[in-house]
């Protein structure tokens, strides 16, 4: 089992987020190659939480708010603004770009924001698939309660459930909210798992995990977590790649070549743009 503390970085703002993933000791969990966990924060009047267009390649990114509001645009031409408990699924493929704003009637209040932001790398085979975006509103994603806990199923299958979200490989991405303390038996078979916690406290052999900590499961574990009232965390994971994936900025692919194919369209201009922005986030220099 492998144990990973989320890094915190400060983008200005007021923004602050933890860094989950990759981490040096383990870059993706089956096909999860990042994790940003954003806030909880407030977000002052005149502050806003806008991320000028940027590309992506070979992947799909998947937003998940607790709090606040984003407007999502992109280079296919989607705008959309995801709220509290829905779904945004981007598939960057060939190539995407998008911004994240705040929405301008949030802009003149002070607002709570929470979240996670994932990225989910294409598999062979089908990292160059025509860019996609997909919104889901909270009604369409499956929730599953008892007196225990409410499961939220955002991504995969499990037990009765199946997330309409479209994924490229087999995955899971559960939500699961404790209103009592619970144990929690499973087993995902030939998936790679991990149990990452938003607040409170799981215990896993003995281990406790706790607020933006992530545990990866030992592997073909029939695995017995302990579960404290009023936690919130998420088990994530999916089939592991035969084939590694290289992270640059904000492209992954399995060939070095493509990324530098993109990193040279972005610079030049000549990567697909989002239509109506004016702005853009220059290609680093430092990397």
């Amino acid at each position: 089992m492998i144990k990973i503390e989320g890094k915190k970085h400060d983008l200005g703002g007021g923004m602050i987020i933890y860094r989950i993933l990759p981490d040096k000791k383990k870059r993706m969990v089956g096909p999860f190659c990042f994790l940003d966990h954003m806030g909880p924060i407030i977000i002052k009047v005149n502050q806003n939480t806008d991320v000028r267009p940027h590309p992506h390649i070979g992947l799909s990114t998947l937003t998940y708010l607790f709090d606040g509001n984003l407007v999502h645009r992109d280079s296919v031409g989607s705008v959309a603004t995801i709220s509290p408990g829905e779904v945004n699924w981007m598939t960057a493929g060939s190539g995407i770009s998008h911004s994240e704003r705040s929405p301008d009637q949030d802009r003149t209040i002070s607002r709570p924001f929470h979240g996670l932001q994932f990225w989910v790398a294409l598999p062979d085979g089908q990292e160059d698939i025509s860019p996609s975006f997909f919104h889901y509103t909270k009604d369409q994603i499956p929730v599953e309660e008892n007196e225990q806990r409410k499961m939220t199923l955002i991504v995969g299958e499990i037990f009765d459930l199946k997330s309409p979200v479209k994924t490229y490989s087999p995955m899971i991405l559960a939500m699961i909210d404790a209103k009592k303390k619970f144990s929690f038996e499973f087993n995902f078979f030939s998936f790679e798992i991990a149990i990452y916690v938003v607040n409170g406290v799981v215990k896993y052999k003995e281990q406790e995990i706790t607020e933006r900590e992530m545990m990866v499961i030992d592997e073909n574990e029939l695995a017995k977590i302990e579960v404290n009232k009023g936690t919130k965390f998420a088990i994530i994971g999916g089939e592991k790649f035969m084939n590694s994936r290289h992270i640059w900025w904000n492209l992954v692919s399995s060939s070095k070549d493509k990324i530098e194919q993109a990193k040279k369209q972005w610079k030049e201009g000549s990567f697909p743009m989002v239509p109506g922005e004016k702005e853009f986030i220059p290609l680093p220099e430092y990397k």
